[in-house]
């Protein structure tokens, strides 16, 4: 991925680029692009991935040119540059450089069409940054402190909370979260949300307490309290064994018609030696919240 970077912009190129759009660069999008001029459009991209069994993304950062081909003047993303590009999904973070449309000047979002509003204008925004500066700087970070997982050479975006633990016996739950805004809408409400999930069994363990998975229980609950009990065989169609040293990790998805919520619950084994005897492990209580969005203007005024 690294290796897919371009050279630094130089400043005659930046100019011609405003001179182009009509509108001046941020200056810290300016300082960064002179050191790169984003990378070439490859699989996986540098601004993450996320993959499910019928989803995938992967974000490239654009290099100036091409966001200054996809610059916006059309109501509802007026003076708004694209920073990436999805090549599966057309799935794009966009930065606005003039406040227009109720958008502050520099802050960073993902478009979220009205699926309610006739108006193709009316476009909500999740928000991922106030500045150039702030949302690259807090996604760089969240790679190099290790927040953000490597799997095969694609850094994913999911969030891990050191305290979303959960030991029971000699096996060790543990769970990282995100949100998917191409899959999102504000207006109906709809926040979808995948997990990842990790099962450990210390190394430490007997041998004898080589286990098999046969069901799960989830209790989710929304922001307004309303719980939903799902219970069910295996997980994603199967039914993994642990034993002394292994790691099984999943990913599933959930969605939510309120902003926030969080799901907890329990996983019951039996043990391959006793396969008379079962026991259950805890899933550790996790939270998913969308990030802050804004109404359409379009749709405020009309």
């Amino acid at each position: 991925m690294v290796l897919s970077l371009k050279e630094g912009a130089r400043e005659e190129d930046l100019d011609a680029v405003e001179a182009q759009i009509g509108c001046k660069l941020p200056d810290d999008y300016r300082c960064s692009y002179r050191i790169h001029n984003g990378q070439k459009l490859v699989v996986p991209g540098l601004l993450g991935s996320m993959a499910l069994s019928n989803h995938y993304r992967s974000e490239d950062l654009l290099d100036v040119d091409t966001a200054a081909g996809g610059f916006q003047q059309r109501q509802g993303l007026k003076y708004c540059l694209p920073l990436t590009f999805c090549i599966h999904t057309g799935l794009s973070q966009y930065i606005a450089v003039e406040a227009a449309e109720g958008r502050n000047k520099n802050e960073v979002f993902y478009q979220c069409p009205d699926q309610m509003a006739q108006n193709p204008a009316a476009i909500d925004m999740f928000i991922i940054g106030d500045t150039f500066t702030d949302w690259f700087t807090s996604y760089v970070h969240n790679v190099v402190s290790g927040g953000f997982p490597i799997i095969r050479d694609q850094i994913f975006r999911y969030v891990h909370d050191p305290e979303c633990v959960a030991t029971t016996g000699d096996i060790t739950v543990s769970v990282s979260t995100s949100f998917l805004p191409e899959l999102s809408s504000v207006h109906p409400p709809h926040y979808f949300f995948t997990y990842r999930i990790r099962i450990e069994m210390s190394k430490d363990a007997l041998p004898e307490k080589a286990c098999q998975l046969d069901s799960r229980y989830w209790r989710i609950t929304n922001a307004k309290g309303d719980v939903e009990e799902v219970q069910g065989p295996g997980v994603v169609g199967e039914f993994p064994i642990i034993s002394p040293g292994r790691v099984y990790e999943y990913t599933s998805c959930t969605t939510f018609s309120t902003t926030s919520g969080y799901m907890e619950g329990y996983y019951t084994f039996h043990f391959l030696y006793f396969k008379d005897r079962i026991f259950n492990v805890a899933i550790p209580q996790f939270h998913m919240a969308c990030p802050t969005f804004r109404v359409s203007i379009a749709r405020l005024v009309g």
